[in-house]
């Protein structure tokens, strides 16, 4: 028996564009390695934070903003041990209030007490990210309820005018986050947002910068603030006929992307560590546990999405300690359960010849066995053991730069030869984390239907985590 040891770790070719693949999308290497990163921080930060408010007025004094300890090396410091690969940070929210010295704006840290009008958040916070080696994104909200030229044709210039700062003077900018608000400015008036002339300015200036939104053109929102894909969660969509914010697809086609779709469009989970997306002082004893943000992880990332965990910076400008306790032991709850592969005393081989599947037994499976002359490609792989084993949870990892084709799954735990437990599935995508019942076993057997006839399986791996953790 040929001994392998298969790791969640794979090196791939990258596409520079997306691409197709008998007809289905795939990846461009900016959403490859954006899917890499899976798991980042969003940072709320501005007037809203000074006034207890989740969405500003427009009218808030500049004054009013002024951290007396702002830090970003803080942030970055504890995203960084908290595992984070990136901070996206809201720029402008629809107050309209800019954290950099705009000169399209008199809305901005220019205009406050904050270093005498002399401070740049952006510029600070794209520095520290530098330093401690983590991607740097923005959030500018399209809306903004303070600038007198909203809800007017040169409403547009402005905001260009905004993005080429953003990406020319911070960047590189990682992902520019887009959320569809549009509602009502000084004059009020509504604004009708020139899109493609946006995300024109954006591939022109930094090709590199993968776009968020309710539909792409890069990353899909999931459709929910709870930070959970679906189940199945396709790196699908068709965006034909819908917008962002007012007119974007359904949130359960959000959810779930579409089986087949057009385009790749992978989602991204945003939630907040707290029940607010800003900083209030009477939440500081709400923050989600480590156990409750190891749930959302299985949820997101564990459903071939990522997670982007709001973690807002309080008055002083810091992270709270709180927030920051709960973050370090969610990376020690992850650390701990993940940390030892039993595959790795494994043996382990393959089957995915077409013709022993039509000669097996298949249907016991849940396939059907006819599936082969259609063009549908079955494959099977069986992990054994010396010694029993005892596991709770399995990892599949797919090669996405070949596109997403496993379309059904089947998992059979034996022990002796005698089956003990079988866990199904749709999805898998870049990462796909199965929990289930405790149970010992001797081997297991993973069946595939690969919808493309590729083996696209890249990567498994079996743990035995805290049985308080396993997804109800």
């Amino acid at each position: 028996m040929k001994k392998i040891w298969i790791s969640l770790l794979v090196i791939i070719s990258l596409s520079s564009n997306a691409q197709e693949n008998n007809g289905s999308p795939l990846p461009s290497k900016y959403q490859l390695a954006w899917q890499e990163k899976e798991f980042s921080l969003f940072i709320h930060f501005g007037p809203n934070t000074f006034t207890d408010k989740e969405w500003g007025a427009g009218n808030e004094p500049e004054d009013i903003f002024n951290p007396s300890e702002l830090d970003t090396r803080q942030w970055c410091r504890i995203a960084k041990e908290a595992g984070a690969k990136g901070i996206i940070i809201t720029a402008k929210h629809h107050d309209g209030f800019c954290l950099w010295p705009s000169d399209f704006s008199k809305h901005t840290v220019k205009k406050s007490k904050w270093k005498n009008g002399e401070g740049d958040v952006l510029k600070e916070l794209s520095r520290s990210c530098r330093e401690y080696g983590l991607k740097f994104g923005v959030y500018i909200s399209p809306w903004d309820k303070n600038h007198p030229d909203y809800g007017t044709e040169k409403y547009n210039d402005v905001f260009v005018g905004m993005l080429k700062e953003l990406l020319k003077d911070y960047g590189p900018i990682w992902e520019l986050w887009w959320d569809g608000a549009n509602g009502e400015g000084p004059n009020g008036k509504k604004q009708i947002y020139d899109w493609k002339r946006f995300e024109n300015i954006v591939r022109q200036i930094s090709p590199g910068t993968v776009i968020f939104s309710d539909i792409g053109p890069d990353i899909r929102w999931v459709g929910n603030e709870n930070g959970i894909a679906g189940d199945p969660n396709w790196n699908f969509l068709n965006t034909a006929g819908f917008k962002r914010g007012i007119g974007a697809p359904p949130a359960d086609t959000l959810l779930h992307g579409n089986f087949i779709g057009k385009y790749w469009m992978p989602a991204e989970c945003d939630v907040s560590i707290r029940p607010g997306w800003f900083w209030h002082e009477a939440e500081n004893n709400k923050v989600k546990s480590a156990k409750q943000l190891f749930d959302i992880y299985l949820k997101s990332v564990g459903r071939g999405a990522n997670l982007l965990l709001n973690v807002p910076p309080d008055s002083r400008g810091l992270i709270h300690e709180n927030d920051s306790a709960a973050l370090i032991n969610f990376k020690k709850l992850r650390d701990e359960n993940f940390a030892d592969n039993i595959l790795k005393r494994a043996d382990t081989y393959y089957e995915f010849s077409q013709k022993d599947f039509k000669n097996r037994s298949l249907i016991l499976r849940g396939f059907d066995t006819t599936s082969a002359y259609y063009g549908i490609n079955l494959q099977n792989f069986i992990v054994e053991f010396h010694q029993p084993v005892t596991i709770n949870c399995i990892a599949l990892r797919e090669a996405i730069h070949l596109g997403q084709s496993i379309r059904k799954f089947s998992i059979v735990l034996y022990k002796d030869n005698i089956a003990v437990g079988e866990v199904q599935g749709s999805s898998v995508g870049r990462k796909r984390i199965l929990t289930f019942p405790t149970t010992t076993i001797t081997s297991f057997r993973v069946y595939l239907e690969d919808a493309q006839g590729n083996d696209n399986i890249t990567g498994i791996a079996a743990y035995l985590i805290d049985e308080e953790l396993v997804e109800k």
